[in-house]
């Protein structure tokens, strides 16, 4: 009787460390009781145009992981539809335009976004096939700009600081138009009615005299904004791009993180040394 005892006693004995075992792998498991608790990558949606913005994101993804964050980047070509993603909650973020559109934006639209911070410039360059420099352009020149409003200030402004032009100094130089122009000497005439994405294809197809293109076009249609261009815009452009946030999001940890990463020394090396200059990031 007291051998049967025993051996019941035993059997209760191991089943209560196989139960015990099993409990300290559930907490192990869930995170609970004072057991280590796992805990999974923050997941950042992140809308971006193809280049540059989406190959630089694409070189902080791993630094992202490291700290906690599973980075999905949505690439667009068009530029109406980032914005209205990320209003509607189907991006944390985006990362494609500069200020002064960003502001034309809510003006027009009514979304209630802030710049979280600025990443990167590119440059606008004066393209022309028919001329090596911009002293060449002969009289009544034919200037093609695209229809992207918030560029034409950016454009006149640079044409201004080459001689070119003359702006009404009443005028905001980031809001200024063609109409603003009080001198042209040499009679330039600005036609303004391209999509930013075909401006490119216009210079191949030897299209105006000269035509100005922004560097992240010229270069997703293999041009070099440095070697190409008769001039290309200073670096201490304001015109930075930047990444949009909804209000309230730009003090979320996961924002924070991103900003830090996009402008670390590894990710400015990056841009410099993947665009050779004609991408310049923000000190």
């Amino acid at each position: 009787m007291k051998r049967i005892l025993l051996i019941a006693l035993l059997a209760f004995g191991a089943l209560a460390l196989v139960a015990c075992g099993a409990a300290e792998k559930d907490k192990e498991d869930t995170g609970s009781g004072d057991a280590k608790e796992k805990t999974e990558d923050v997941k950042l949606v992140v809308g971006a145009s193809n280049t540059p913005h989406a190959l630089i994101l694409e070189e902080a993804k791993p630094l992202l992981k490291e700290k906690g964050i599973d980075l999905v980047i949505e690439q667009y070509t068009e530029f109406i539809f980032p914005n209205q993603d990320l209003e509607s909650g189907t991006l944390d973020a985006n990362y494609f335009q500069h200020a002064p559109y960003l502001n034309a934006q809510i003006k027009d639209h009514g979304y209630k976004f802030v710049n979280a911070g600025s990443i990167h410039i590119e440059p606008i360059g004066v393209y022309s096939k028919k001329y090596q420099s911009i002293d060449e352009l002969p009289d009544g020149a034919v200037i093609l700009m695209s229809n992207s409003i918030t560029d034409h200030g950016r454009i006149l402004a640079m044409l201004e600081i080459e001689g070119l032009i003359t702006l009404d100094e009443k005028v905001e130089k980031t809001a200024a138009e063609v109409k603003d122009i009080i001198e042209n000497p040499k009679n330039l005439v600005f036609e303004a009615d391209y999509d930013p994405a075909l401006m490119p294809e216009l210079y191949k197809q030897d299209e105006g005299d000269a035509l100005l293109i922004n560097s992240n076009f010229a270069i997703d249609a293999g041009l070099d904004p440095i070697n190409d261009s008769i001039v290309l815009e200073d670096t201490d452009s304001p015109y930075a791009n930047i990444i949009t946030v909804r209000e309230g999001d730009e003090d979320n940890a996961e924002i924070k993180t991103l900003l830090a990463v996009l402008r670390s020394k590894e990710i400015q090396d990056f841009i410099l040394k993947e665009w050779d200059g004609s991408i310049v990031p923000v000190k």
